[in-house]
């Protein structure tokens, strides 16, 4: 039997349907609001943040914008998803910017 805890490194070429990328919903979170786990899944909720106007003043109110439940393994695989794009995400910050955009002033 396979180790849950360690993800499959040669699975083979993966093929995703082109009839499900249009059709897969975009999520936007601002954080995880809890987590746990239950029977062996990862669970994790994620929120977002809405700005509620209150007469002159905003109020933020916290929603829940989606359920993550996953196996031990794909929740490793979306850890090691999240630290490269966040790799490449540092690296990009790094490179000289050709030309500084100056900024405005109200």
């Amino acid at each position: 039997m396979a180790d849950p805890e360690t993800p499959a490194n040669n699975q083979g070429p993966v093929t995703i349907s082109s009839s499900s990328s249009e059709r897969a919903p975009i999520i936007y979170f601002d954080g995880a609001s809890c987590f746990g786990h239950h029977n062996g899944a990862i669970q994790i909720e994620l929120a977002a943040n809405l700005l509620m106007p209150v007469g002159a003043a905003v109020r933020v109110d916290v929603i829940q914008t989606a359920h993550l439940r996953c196996s031990v393994a794909a929740a490793l695989a979306l850890r090691e998803a999240l630290d490269k794009a966040l790799a490449m995400f540092r690296q990009g910050q790094q490179q000289p910017v050709a030309e500084e955009i100056p900024a405005v002033k109200n």
